[in-house]
């Protein structure tokens, strides 16, 4: 006799989802203090621009290096181990980051190291969570549940989480990094009590050859003009995104004056705004259609990206990335959920992975570039340089989006 389904938790989302979505809330906080403390320490360790954007492009390049091979993983694996397995992964290279902080034996190198080996495991986490949604909640419900994900993530990761970074970091620095170990530790134990995947395992290829299960995902997505166009767009939004984030703690301290507790408070902006965002998103979709929406949030960044080069205090400088925020997060679930609606679960982890070495694999490079531009021309350029480059990549893929979305509408 079959299961009797879950019943619904108020706002109409399983129970399975909202056991991951706390899982989730857990971790961003932490993620959050933990964000908020590691340029705080980079700037601590070297105030050199080249070399705080080099930590930023470490936890990046695991997109560019391993996120194919982990995609396939994730289609030949329980996506819940392979969650719970990361973060147990992430809390002991932060328990060691916590121990060499005590002991004073930290420097630049192992910090650029340490940003590497957590974003490997974040490459596992990401892909294997977004793999799964799609079997815990029904198509039409995939805006609202990526929404509240969104809103979970900025509210942990740029809300709640930098000012306890920003505080802990000044009471002591290794504070922060014990306490994003620890919220590792508690998300594991949340995914780990409940299996969220429907039934024990979906059947999943395991004798097929690693080379030929990449080479599957990146030909389905390369044969799908729309996620293709999205996927090359996202690769130019997030290089300018890293371009100008990797050097954000050097413009709001040394050009817009912020103190080191005020950085983590002026991240809140950003959060407040991607809540917002996550929230009402699903809203905006039904009000404007998914056309229209994506195109509110691809132009509004670009006019964000370069107005925050000229902000003249922290008041707009906060105000400049709440609007950032919202309309980041706008673009987020739209292009998850469009993705999680298209891909067949069999191939959802290496589609995934390869849209995400696409979509993410250069944001090291805008690290670095954004270092490069900051060093050589002012704190100030790397945001409005990265705003005319989206703006050129929103031209070029705008025929497609348009004739894409209007045939499936």
């Amino acid at each position: 006799m079959a299961d009797a389904p879950s019943e619904p938790e108020p706002r109409g989302l399983p129970k399975r989802y909202w056991r991951l979505w706390w899982a989730g809330a857990i971790d961003n906080v932490g993620d959050g203090a933990f964000a908020t403390a590691v340029p705080l320490l980079a700037l601590h360790l070297t105030s050199e621009p080249v070399l705080v954007s080099a930590v930023s492009a470490a936890a990046f390049l695991p997109y560019l290096l391993v996120s194919l091979p982990m995609g396939a993983l994730v289609d030949r694996r329980d996506r819940t181990l392979l969650m719970v397995s990361s973060q147990l992964a992430q809390a002991a290279v932060l328990a060691v980051v916590t121990v060499l902080l005590v002991l004073g034996g930290m420097n630049v190198g192992l910090l650029v190291v340490m940003a590497f080996a957590l974003g490997v495991c974040e490459v596992v986490f990401d892909n294997s969570s977004q793999a799964i949604l799609p079997d815990i909640v029904p198509d039409r419900q995939l805006h609202q549940a990526n929404g509240y994900q969104n809103t979970a993530t900025f509210i942990g990761r740029q809300f709640v989480g930098p000012p306890v970074g920003s505080f802990l970091f000044t009471a002591a620095a290794a504070a922060p990094f014990g306490l994003n170990a620890l919220s590792f530790l508690g998300s594991a134990a949340l995914i780990a009590g409940r299996r969220t995947e429907r039934g024990a395992r979906l059947a999943r290829p395991g004798g097929e050859p690693m080379r030929r299960a990449i080479v599957d995902g990146l030909v389905w997505l390369w044969h799908h003009r729309l996620l293709r166009t999205l996927a090359l767009l996202s690769c130019a939004n997030t290089f300018c995104f890293a371009m100008g984030t990797a050097t954000l703690v050097l413009l709001a301290t040394q050009e817009v004056h912020t103190s080191s507790l005020g950085y983590g408070v002026l991240l809140t902006a950003t959060a407040l705004g991607g809540a917002v965002g996550g929230l009402v998103n699903a809203h905006l979709v039904a009000w404007l259609g998914s056309l229209r929406a994506l195109l509110v949030s691809l132009v509004t960044t670009v006019v964000v990206f370069v107005a925050i080069g000229l902000a003249p205090n922290t008041v707009v400088l906060a105000a400049l990335l709440a609007v950032g925020g919202f309309a980041t997060t706008m673009w987020n679930v739209l292009v998850v959920s469009l993705r999680q609606q298209r891909v067949p679960s069999e191939l959802r982890g290496r589609v995934n992975s390869v849209y995400r070495m696409i979509a993410w694999g250069l944001m090291p490079v805008g690290a670095l570039a954004g270092g490069v531009v900051a060093a050589r021309f002012g704190l100030r350029l790397p945001y409005p340089v990265a705003g005319a480059i989206r703006a050129v990549a929103l031209g070029a893929a705008l025929p497609v989006l348009v004739r894409s979305l209007k045939d499936s509408a």
